[in-house]
């Protein structure tokens, strides 16, 4: 583990921020707005680099220097040290950005809580008629 912490300084380094569709050019998005996924987090960043069979590292502690209230970023190794690809497939930071991006919505936690909240939804149908109960519905799953 010791061997390996330098090495860490010089993995890219991957903000949320970057690939996120709620956030402009001037906010710090890197990304086309149509790749973007909405509201990405480090840990599916990092189960995506999983994926896609690249070492990374997840920094809670660290902030975005646009908007410190961004909490955390993903160190993400592309290349060993004699300079061959680690994924032939991802050779630059935005090949990256853009495979992430896209793997972000399939992410098991995101269907997880879409399937939950479809199945909320049929089971509250009835509930609906009555006008408190509904909005609050309604409220819960724009979260």
């Amino acid at each position: 583990m010791e061997a390996e912490l330098p090495n860490i300084k010089k993995w890219i380094v991957l903000y949320p921020v970057y690939i996120n569709s709620k956030k402009t050019v001037a906010e710090g998005r890197r990304i086309g707005i149509a790749k973007a996924c909405e509201n990405p987090t480090c840990a599916e960043i990092g189960d995506c680099c999983n994926y896609l069979k690249l070492p990374y590292a997840i920094e809670i502690d660290k902030a975005y220097p646009r908007d410190f209230m961004q909490r955390g970023r993903v160190r993400v190794l592309l290349k060993k040290e004699d300079g061959t690809l680690i994924n032939p497939s991802i050779s630059s930071r935005k090949q990256l950005m853009l495979r992430v991006a896209e793997m972000v919505p399939k992410h098991y936690g995101r269907t997880k809580k879409q399937e939950t909240a479809s199945t909320s939804t049929t089971t509250a149908g009835p509930s609906n008629k009555s006008g408190k109960g509904g909005k609050k519905e309604k409220i819960i799953m724009c979260f």
